[in-house]
């Protein structure tokens, strides 16, 4: 079967990266023949361009131009980064060859497949412009065909009044629902739609052993930070560890200040070998905990300044590890290290449930 995705695709980040390639991965493994529509609309190609502005206050003639001579350096440095990410994508994630900037596009050259496919990601997340976006609730595709979400995430416990007419109809459309959160599943109760099966994210599709091909050895002992708001308990937690066990402090992170090695111009590889090999994973993002669950990760997850945490207290919910997620420093002294042994039976019984829905969904 001839299966077009659509996901943040080319955003530059590691989790958005590899849940891409892994369903593309497992559908392809399936014997299908899958690639990722290559849909990149204005508000998702900010990132790496040379003219943006980050802050609004200086987006003003003359004082615009001389903040962009500052940020021209960095800029520029920065681009490692995008070329390691671009890399990682031309080897092993198959895209096609026409870009789409807007739903209307879509519809006007609508991608050739027998099934479509939304997810994963936060594709349904309203804070942000995507989940406001028609092309990501497949709304181009024909009534005729196939249509799948499998892993949608709106990342956040309630949608706005006002979205509420717009999710309900574009989800409506779709043949067959799955969302990555249970609260996914609550939100679109609230609307009447109550066929949605909560699904795992598309990287706990693959065997341990298909992430550990991209694994190369790191030999210092160290404690890996992943933590996008510079969270001063994240800060006090890693240096703690670093005192009491003597490890050093990496991240991906460019906000990070304290790490003694910082791997920001790195790609999703580098990601996936500093996960695989940290002592401890000290985080607030999502795919760091789902990383350090299939890679049996010691880890603790701070809860973030704005309101997505949904995402990881659900993950952590479902296989029982709810106590990971904290908010102060002594949640984090009171905690046990995580038993994995006691985890693993129903890691696996969710991962084959997830793998059962996709593959039922496209036999419909």
């Amino acid at each position: 079967m001839k299966i077009k995705t659509i996901t943040c695709h080319e955003v530059y980040n590691h989790g958005a990266s590899l849940q891409e390639y892994a369903l593309l991965k497992y559908l392809n493994e399936e014997g299908h023949e899958a690639e990722v529509i290559h849909f990149k609309p204005h508000y998702l190609t900010k990132d790496f361009s040379l003219m943006a502005v980050g802050n609004p206050r200086f987006n003003k003639p003359i004082i615009k131009y001389l903040y962009l001579l500052a940020k021209l350096p960095e800029k520029l440095n920065n681009l490692k980064r995008k070329k390691s990410f671009d890399s990682f994508s031309e080897k092993y994630i198959p895209t096609g060859t026409t870009l789409y900037k807007t739903n209307d596009d879509l519809k006007k050259d609508i991608p050739v497949a027998d099934a479509y496919i939304c997810g994963s990601d936060q594709i349904w997340n309203s804070y942000f412009e995507n989940g406001k976006d028609p092309a990501f609730y497949l709304n181009f595709v024909p009534d005729s065909k196939l249509k799948i979400a499998y892993a949608a995430s709106f990342a956040i416990d309630a949608i706005e009044e006002s979205l509420k007419p717009f999710v309900k109809e574009n989800v409506t459309r779709l043949d067959t629902v799955g969302v990555r959160e249970t609260s996914g599943v609550s939100i679109l109760k609230d609307l009447g739609i109550n066929n949605a099966v909560q699904v795992l994210d598309p990287v706990f599709l693959l065997k341990h052993e298909a992430w550990k091909q991209f694994v190369t050895p790191i030999d210092s002992n160290y404690v890996f930070v992943y933590d996008f708001d510079s969270n001063p308990l994240i800060k006090e937690i890693a240096l703690d560890l670093k005192k009491k066990h003597g490890w050093k402090i990496y991240t991906v992170n460019q906000n990070i200040d304290y790490a003694d090695k910082n791997f920001y111009l790195e790609g999703p590889e580098n990601y996936l070998s500093l996960m695989f090999y940290a002592k401890f994973v000290v985080t607030n993002s999502f795919h760091s905990v789902a990383f350090s669950i299939i890679f049996e990760k010691q880890l603790v997850v701070v809860n973030r300044s704005v309101a997505i945490n949904t995402r990881m207290r659900d993950l952590l919910n479902l296989f029982n590890m709810n106590t990971r997620l904290i908010s102060t420093k002594e949640d984090f002294e009171a905690l046990q290290p995580i038993d994995y042994t006691a985890i693993q039976t129903l890691k696996e019984a969710t991962i084959e449930s997830s793998k059962e829905f996709i593959l039922n969904a496209l036999k419909k």
